[in-house]
Order: structure tokens, then C-alpha cells, then sequence
């Protein structure tokens, strides 16, 4: 199992580029740790966490680092034109010597993406997966003719093409068609901190009853603490775990109160963002717990990676837990 960090530039102090320059310290820190991967998020009129220019933020990281890879966790496909994805994946490709996964997501649940994007809700999935299979093409193939519902495209090459053939490609989904477009193209699965055991595993079989040989590029994030002990690693986390609770809930509340369309539950056994739920099914605790919470997660999921979300509001503390982690953690699972 590879290490990962995942990076949502957290504005924990109302101050963007303090925000900024604390995520490149803590990338920079994995790095030097022997982390394997550092992924990215992807959020929009958020002032909580500062990432609406991804691949900006990228190519800043490609420039100060050289061994870890680094993933895109997600490019919010609907809301960009796949020319100008592909140009620019390819571009940070060579920016970052070969180092660069590509993650996907439709968005969502953030109603005011779709809106200010011009985007229904409800066409997002079917845009993604319109917009991926076009990127592929334009990625590794010349003179491109494309003609989809919403993307079109004749006779079409772009440059430069990436250094990899292929980039690692991961779907964050848990939608039956996306689910089946990773796996017969063999490509990875990220699941979120929100994202409930028992969906994870549903996830994950589904993908297996298609494609048996490529599901152990599973990706999962998860908020993550570790300290000297229980209540002092959830007294340390609490806090913006609460913040990202409440918001999610008030937007996913939101969602099905406007779609045209039942909607699955946000529920213990779906998706959930239940303050105790994220606790309890994060990477928070003491060594021994978290530990334990490592193992249960790679025993029932085969992962590949496990991208680690600190979740304190002070970098300092968060460098301290990232390097108790690597010393008395990360070899005893």
C-alpha cells in the first residue's frame, strides 16, 4: 500500500496565501517522508479551501518537489472543456517528469458549481464520462475526430503529448456506469472521506465482476490525525471535521430537495457526513488505533493507496502527526 497526502488548501486562518504556502510545506514534508503520492482537490467558490485553479496549483507543486507523484483528486470534468484538460494534463505531464495521475469527479453535492458553471445536475455524470473518453484520445491519438452529445471535435491534434503512455487514470465514483467505464478500461477508483465502508465495498465489487486484475488502484481518502493519545488526536480534528460536516450536510440537503430525481440517502451504509460517522471512520486516534483503522480498511479493500487528510488547523501539529505517523504507523500495517 502506497502513502498519499491529500490536499485541500484549508483557509484555516482567513488567509489565502498563508493557506497556500502551508499545503506546499506539508507536500514538500511528505515528500521528504518517502510519501509516494500527494492528490489535489478540486473545489469552487469555497473560501474553507482555496484549490479552484488545480492545475495552477500543480505546476507550482511540480516545480518544488521531484519523486512524488502527484494526482489531480478530481478535475471536475463538467465544468471545463476536455481540449483544454487535455492540453493542460499533457502540458503538467512534462512539467512534472512523468510524475502526474489523473483523477475525475462530476461534482457535486455543490449546487452553486452547477449553477455558475451552467451545468444541470443531472447531466453532469454523462459529461464526465463524455469529456474522459475524449481526453484518452486526445492524449494518445492524432487527428482526432470526436462527435458526443455535448463535446465535438474533427481532425484534431494537440501538443505536447504526455510523457507517460498511459497517465494513471482514477474515477471518483460510485455510479454503476462510471464504476463499469474505470473498470473496462482498467483504470483506478477514489473513494472520500464521507464515503461509508459499505459502499466502498459495493464499489469495489462491482468493478471486480467486470475487471478482476485491476482493482487494487483503489484510492481512498480519509481525514487523518494521529497523536499520543485517543482524545487528544479527536480534540485536534474535531473542529474542522465539524465545519466540513456541517457544510456538506446543508449542501446535500439542498440537493435532494431540488432534484427532479429520487436521490439515494445520505446514510451510514451510502454516503455519510454525520460528524461521529467521519470520526469513526477516519484515520484519527492514537497509534494503536489508527493503526488498526489502516488494517481493517486494506483488509477489506485491497488499497492500493491511502491518501491521508491532516486535520488540524495548526501546520506544526500537523507535521507532528504526519511524522509520528511515518515513524510509528506506516510500518506496522
Amino acid at each position: 500500500m502506497k502513502t498519499g497526502l491529500f490536499c485541500n488548501y484549508d483557509n484555516y486562518h482567513q488567509d489565502a496565501r498563508r493557506a497556500i504556502f502551508e499545503q506546499v510545506l506539508l507536500v514538500k514534508q511528505a515528500e521528504n517522508l518517502g510519501f509516494e503520492e500527494a492528490w489535489v482537490s478540486e473545489h469552487h467558490f469555497n473560501e474553507s479551501n482555496l484549490s479552484p485553479s488545480l492545475m495552477l496549483l500543480m505546476a507550482h507543486l511540480a516545480g518544488v518537489t521531484s519523486t512524488i507523484c502527484l494526482g489531480t483528486g478530481a478535475v471536475l470534468l463538467p465544468f471545463h472543456n476536455p481540449i483544454r484538460v487535455a492540453e493542460d494534463i499533457a502540458t503538467l505531464d512534462n512539467l512534472c517528469s512523468g510524475r502526474l495521475a489523473f483523477g475525475i469527479a462530476k461534482g457535486g453535492p455543490f449546487p452553486e458549481q452547477n449553477q455558475h458553471f451552467g451545468v444541470s445536475t443531472h447531466e453532469s455524470r454523462q459529461r464526465m464520462l463524455e469529456a474522459a473518453a475524449l481526453i484518452q484520445k486526445l492524449l494518445y491519438e492524432t487527428k482526432v475526430t470526436f462527435n458526443g452529445q455535448f463535446y465535438q471535435c474533427a481532425d484534431l491534434t494537440v501538443y505536447p503529448q504526455p510523457l507517460q503512455k498511459p497517465i494513471p487514470v482514477y474515477v471518483a465514483s460510485g455510479d454503476d456506469d462510471a464504476i463499469a467505464y474505470a473498470a473496462e478500461n482498467s483504470f483506478g477508483l477514489m473513494g472520500g472521506p464521507p464515503f461509508s465502508l459499505v459502499r466502498l465495498k459495493n464499489t469495489v465489487s462491482k468493478y471486480r465482476q467486470i475487471n478482476s486484475s485491476g482493482a487494487d488502484k483503489f484510492l481512498l481518502a480519509r481525514f487523518f490525525f494521529v497523536a499520543k493519545t485517543y482524545d487528544e488526536a479527536v480534540s485536534e480534528a474535531l473542529p474542522s471535521i465539524r465545519k466540513f460536516s456541517k457544510k456538506m450536510i446543508a449542501n446535500s440537503t439542498q440537493v435532494m430537495q431540488n432534484s427532479p430525481q429520487p436521490q439515494k440517502a445520505y446514510d451510514q451504509t451510502n454516503i455519510c457526513f454525520e460528524e461521529d460517522f467521519l470520526i469513526e471512520n477516519s484515520i484519527i486516534g492514537d497509534v494503536e488505533t489508527c493503526r488498526g483503522k489502516i488494517k481493517k480498511f486494506q483488509d477489506e479493500l485491497n488499497l492500493g493507496t491511502l491518501a491521508l487528510k491532516p486535520s488540524s488547523s495548526s501546520l506544526q501539529k500537523n507535521r507532528e502527526s504526519l511524522e509520528r505517523y511515518n515513524q510509528e504507523v506506516r510500518n506496522y500495517v
